[in-house]
């Protein structure tokens, strides 16, 4: 297991992501002096986003069911917990985007080589209103796909 988002596992056999990118934002206000410059003041913390690219070789690596999940979670609207497969927790997220691109196609059409961009933004911890539901929404997911 390299990430969980929710009940997603992110792995070989799922979808691979290829790196994790991770910016985090700081609010800073600006008030305009007359004769010096602006004042700064520290307001909180800005956005924080993860960004997942990755490629899935269904022959060999991932399957294309892995996008429809995360396509379903994302249609929940709801916030999903994310975990490092070393444990580390990094809080709740909403999937803000999902892009992907087939490319190398069989004669059916079938594409070789899927890669994906999966962006994600973290919402405020106490915000336990927009966790998705857990067991029963990945359940739901899962019929949905099989």
């Amino acid at each position: 297991m390299m990430l969980a988002l929710g009940m997603f596992v992110f792995s070989l056999s799922t979808a691979a992501y290829q790196e994790l990118q991770r910016q985090t934002d700081w609010r800073h206000a600006s008030n305009s002096r007359i004769g010096a410059a602006p004042a700064r003041q520290f307001v909180g913390r800005g956005e924080d986003a993860i960004t997942l690219p990755g490629i899935i070789l269904p022959e060999l690596a991932g399957s294309t069911l892995s996008l429809d999940a995360l396509r379903l979670m994302a249609n929940t609207g709801k916030a999903w917990p994310m975990v490092e497969g070393s444990g580390r927790i990094y809080g709740l997220w909403v999937i803000e985007s999902l892009s992907e691109t087939k490319t190398l196609f069989f004669r059916d059409g079938t594409p070789r080589r899927i890669e994906f961009t999966l962006s994600l933004k973290r919402i405020d911890d106490d915000r336990i209103d927009l966790i998705g539901a857990g067991t029963r929404a990945g359940i739901g997911i899962m019929r949905t796909l099989l």
